[in-house]
């Protein structure tokens, strides 16, 4: 190998280095507020009721139902009623949690986008696209 060869190698493996260890440090500057996004979403639980009160549902972070509590006056509605009242509950519950994700997440998935994504630097390393499209809350982040 020529001596031009091999200083363009060596040219090329710095600014990678460089590109990676910017990388790293950015990361290393979101952790924290990644760490508690995490914690807040973890934690996070939404209750809504039915108009009339009888119907009390809580979601998750994710719009998925924890707990259901039904009064007496829910009991005496018929099933349809109570089927009703029970989905648009937590339909309503479930878009208020969604609403308070995205909130909670849009400072931090707007730094991410400013980050480069590894398979930028270096091929065949994994994506950090997958962290964006949850923060983002999409459903079906690529793969």
């Amino acid at each position: 190998m020529d001596r031009w060869k091999r200083e363009g190698l060596r040219s090329a493996n710095s600014g990678l280095r460089n590109q990676v260890e910017h990388l790293l440090d950015a990361y290393e500057a979101q952790k924290p507020r990644l760490t508690e996004v995490y914690r807040q979403l973890e934690a996070f639980r939404l209750r809504a009721s039915s108009p009339d009160q009888s119907v009390e549902v809580t979601v998750d972070a994710s719009g998925v139902l924890t707990d259901l509590t039904l009064t007496a006056s829910a009991m005496r509605k018929t099933p349809g009623e109570l089927a009703r009242f029970i989905v648009e509950a937590v339909r309503e519950a479930a878009v208020r949690a969604r609403e308070h994700n995205e909130a909670i997440a849009a400072p931090v998935a707007a730094d991410l986008d400013d980050m480069p994504d590894l398979p930028d630097i270096m091929s065949e390393t994994p994506s950090l696209h997958d962290i964006r499209a949850f923060l983002r809350g999409d459903q079906n982040p690529a793969d």
